[in-house]
């Protein structure tokens, strides 16, 4: 790759650019972690993502990836042998229902095209054939990273609720936690689980977990072998301060400045802001004449867009020749839609002017990569932005 001039887009949906202000928050001296001023500052954050996700109860946060809180989700609360429902909606599902079964626990994976989110007319139909209630827990990807569709969790726990099965809700909210909407408590979530590199704003290396009343009292019978991954000692640091084991100090700082940031522009801003976003970049991909993975409208994800190539191109050559040319890096298609799809990021700290900077380059390096594609996306997508904003 030859020298490029300018900043480098990345516009993958994950890890996302840290702002500049939490950089240099991260920056900081590392401070005791068993001293008095950061137990001010873990209590002050564990608060502040409480808030975020729509909880009054204490968060357990982890030094780890999305990955750790994925398995201390499942841990906690279930026992070898017990049964959950999962759904094939994408890449990341599978990942996780792949990690359930690799820790012993029987998984029911209903299967899916990867095009859109979980219907929850699936979820009370399983649920209530389940005349002895041994599902245990049902998992959901909210927000499904490899292909942009979400699913409607408010709508599946209510879908639940008409089965009156007693399942445990656990859903995974990597990629939309910080940039849509979601409450934790009001939905009737028992487990939310999501890390930091997303729409928190920060580097990869905190992983979180929401925990219901439910959610506490399951894990006080589940058997699944656990120590790092234990609630209580993460859970019994929201009151002390104090971590079982050496917390990520400085990211810590870096959450901090990230919750300061929300708090300033307000929640119902970020969400709006990321909602507009994501509809300027679909009507760039209609404009561009290609398809969205997602091919559900009330499925579509606000924070990443997930674009198929037509047959005969390859979607790697078409990210490479953006990253070679115009110094921007996109999501690559994963699993079944490897080099069928690229995916564009649009979430985290992102302004209307880096969203159209990016939509010039993916244009560009369509049409530079042989793709036949029609020259009205960026157009279209500004004409929506503008009006929108």
């Amino acid at each position: 790759m030859a020298h490029a001039s300018g900043r480098h887009f990345l516009q993958i949906p994950g890890p996302t650019n840290v702002p500049g202000r939490v950089l240099r928050a991260m920056a900081a001296p590392t401070i005791d972690h068993r001293g008095p001023e950061f137990a001010e500052l873990a209590r002050q954050v564990l608060a502040g993502v409480g808030r975020l996700c729509g909880t009054t109860r204490p968060v357990a946060l982890y030094p780890s990836s999305g990955t750790g809180a994925w398995e201390a989700a499942l841990v906690n609360t279930l026992s070898p042998g017990d049964r959950v429902l999962a759904f094939d909606t994408g890449h990341f599902a599978t990942l996780w229902s792949r990690m359930a079964a690799a820790l012993g626990l029987t998984v029911d994976l209903v299967p899916g095209d990867w095009r859109q989110g979980v219907d929850p007319g699936h979820v009370e139909a399983r649920l209530s054939a389940d005349a002895g209630h041994e599902i245990k827990a049902v998992t959901i990807v909210q927000n499904e990273t490899s292909t942009g569709a979400a699913s409607p969790i408010q709508l599946i726990r209510e879908a639940m609720d008409r089965a009156a099965h007693p399942a445990l809700l656990i859903v995974d909210t990597i990629s939309s936690l910080g940039s849509v909407e979601y409450q934790h408590d009001e939905w009737g979530v028992d487990v939310t689980v999501w890390c930091s590199q997303k729409g928190m704003m920060l580097p990869p290396g905190l992983g979180l977990n929401a925990i219901s009343a439910k959610a506490l009292g399951a894990s006080r019978r589940a058997r699944l072998p656990r120590s790092y991954w234990d609630w209580q000692p993460m859970l019994d640091a929201a009151a002390t301060g104090l971590f079982p084991y050496t917390p990520a100090t400085n990211l810590l700082f870096g959450l901090r400045e990230a919750l300061a940031l929300f708090d300033e522009e307000g929640l119902p801003a970020v969400f709006a802001r990321h909602a507009r976003h994501a509809e300027a970049t679909r009507r760039a991909v209609r404009g561009w004449g290609l398809d969205i993975v997602c091919r559900n409208p009330d499925h579509y994800s606000s924070t990443l867009t997930g674009v198929l190539v037509p047959d005969g191109h390859d979607a790697d050559l078409v990210r490479t020749v953006i990253l070679e040319r115009y110094n921007m890096s996109l999501g690559a298609g994963l699993g079944r839609l490897a080099t069928r799809a690229f995916r564009i990021g649009h979430l985290g700290h992102l302004g209307d002017l880096e969203l159209a900077g990016t939509l010039c380059g993916v244009e560009m390096g369509l049409a530079q990569a042989g793709v036949p594609i029609t020259r009205d996306g960026v157009t279209a997508a500004l004409d929506y932005l503008g009006p929108a904003a």
